[in-house]
């Protein structure tokens, strides 16, 4: 199974960019992980909201392959602890699933018809984090479930 990160946007600030950088280094120890920072539209200015995310979606619904596995990181998802998160991981590579995509949507959140296409959505927190943040905070707690499926001491019940 190979690990993808997709976020709409920027590439990483230069105060996440290190420890980024660090768990997704670390992530390669247990499965391949690529991050895909994917470009707004080039008029998202003059967009309203909602087109913006559909813009957005018609993006995202144009790179994803029949077979992958999509999570959506949304505030309306379900929350996992750590160790449910690893279970999850697990059951995914279990199913023999080819890429598992974790989506960190554009500042408006994800279109409908990507929501529809995802296979699971996931909060991260009833908290509302900045789109950097969220990406350091998903490469550690996807790092952190790695190291809990190996049984190994990152992991502090």
């Amino acid at each position: 199974m190979k690990l993808h990160f997709w976020t709409i946007g920027k590439k990483h600030e230069g105060y996440v960019e290190t420890g980024i950088s660090d768990f997704t280094n670390r992530l390669s120890n247990y499965y391949p992980v690529q991050w895909n920072i994917i470009p707004g539209p080039k008029n998202a200015a003059t967009l309203s909201e909602s087109d913006l995310k559909k813009k957005e979606g018609e993006i995202i619904l144009g790179m994803l392959q029949k077979d992958d596995y999509l999570v959506a990181l949304d505030e309306r998802g379900k929350q996992f602890s750590s160790e449910k998160l690893a279970q999850f991981i697990e059951a995914r590579a279990s199913d023999r699933v080819k890429n598992l995509i974790f989506l960190i949507g554009g500042a408006y959140g994800i279109d409908e018809a990507v929501m529809k296409r995802s296979n699971y959505q996931w909060s991260l927190s009833q908290l509302v984090f900045p789109h950097q943040l969220v990406r350091l905070i998903l490469a550690e707690q996807v790092y952190r479930a790695c190291t809990i499926n190996r049984n190994e001491k990152y992991h502090h019940k």
